[in-house]
């Protein structure tokens, strides 16, 4: 019994094709096989899920690297309707974040203009409006403007209303979440308040999700 359990893949195939041509050494041999292949599958299935999983969970952070497109070329419409060169931000930290005024994480309104008057020396907060998650911000940019400074007193920059997915992505977007462009990062906003903090070369440094708050250590720990 003790010599089965050492049984390889490759015998335990061979036998079992030899078992579908013919007698497969006795059915006691093949009444023990058959329980034994489901447990080694499933170990299998288990094992592959398990690194799906921790692969899932690593942080979207990759080493600092020279982007293939620069941020700094880029452009948007301010809340008030002017043009605005990313270039203007050049040397200093850049925290972009899609906001929605009726999301459970609208809150972080607060923490972001206190991250933006803590550090405004170095970093620089740029607020994106987006109505592309359950129709969290479906205001006109005066309504969102209004908002944002009679309810949070909101001075740092905010633009015009976006799209942060889908084939209406806009440019901004499209280069941080595109690698060819930003160099290696992939991830998309999941929801509202999610965070892409670039460098002050322009080099794109991580993703945060909504849950990561603007004041928290993973964010700080570059500039505090």
């Amino acid at each position: 019994m003790t010599s089965i359990l050492f049984i390889t893949k490759k015998d335990l195939m061979k036998d079992l094709l030899q078992g579908l041509g013919g007698p497969l050494r006795g059915s006691s041999t093949l009444l023990f096989l058959i329980p034994l292949i489901i447990t080694v599958g499933t170990l299998c299935f288990l094992t592959g899920c398990t690194k799906k999983n921790t692969d899932m969970t690593q942080p979207q952070q990759q080493s600092a690297q020279t982007p293939p497109a620069s941020f700094y070329d880029l452009s948007a419409t301010t809340i008030d309707g002017q043009e605005q060169s990313m270039a203007a931000y050049k040397g200093k930290y850049i925290l972009v974040v899609n906001v929605a005024s009726h999301c459970g994480f609208t809150p972080q309104y607060k923490e972001l203009e206190e991250l933006y008057k803590t550090y405004s020396d170095k970093i620089v907060v740029l607020g994106f409006p987006a109505n592309n998650f359950l129709w969290q911000e479906s205001g006109s940019n005066e309504e969102i403007k209004s908002f944002c400074s009679l309810k949070y007193q909101v001075t740092f920059p905010m633009f015009a209303k976006i799209s942060v997915k889908g084939k209406t992505m806009s440019p901004i977007y499209q280069w941080l979440t595109n690698p060819a462009l930003n160099g290696w990062n992939k991830e998309k906003p999941s929801w509202n308040f999610n965070k892409y903090l670039i460098g002050p070369d322009g080099v794109l440094l991580e993703h945060f999700g909504s849950k990561v708050l603007p004041l928290s250590p993973e964010i700080t720990r570059y500039f505090a």
